[in-house]
């Protein structure tokens, strides 16, 4: 989607219900269109964004929030979180301990 690229984008690439890659097509992005990118752990990996805004939840407040069946990947969430410091990465973080009272923070180009 950057300049020169070729203007189209994939609207979704797994499909979550049959647990396999989607078989969407291509579609062609509209003039001064905006493409969000949404998916965790995405910072750090070398993709070339425009702008981030990163949602942080505190490592307490994510242990009690997440579903028990999913406790097993706390770690990598933790991991990233010392690794990549997303928080610093972003243009923009969104403090959402509590979903219902976010807090954005402006940081760079923003602020």
């Amino acid at each position: 989607m950057g300049p020169g690229g070729p203007a189209e984008y994939l609207p979704v690439l797994w499909d979550v219900g049959r647990d396999r890659a989607a078989r969407a097509g291509y579609r062609p992005m509209p003039s001064r269109g905006v493409l969000l990118v949404p998916g965790p752990l995405l910072q750090g990996v070398g993709l070339a964004f425009d702008v981030v805004v990163h949602l942080r939840v505190a490592p307490a407040a994510r242990r009690r929030r997440f579903p028990a069946e999913q406790a097993w990947e706390l770690p990598a969430f933790d991991r990233y979180d010392d690794e990549v410091d997303p928080m610093l990465l972003a243009d923009a973080v969104v403090l959402a301990d509590r979903p219902e009272h976010p807090a954005l923070v402006l940081q760079g180009r923003f602020a």
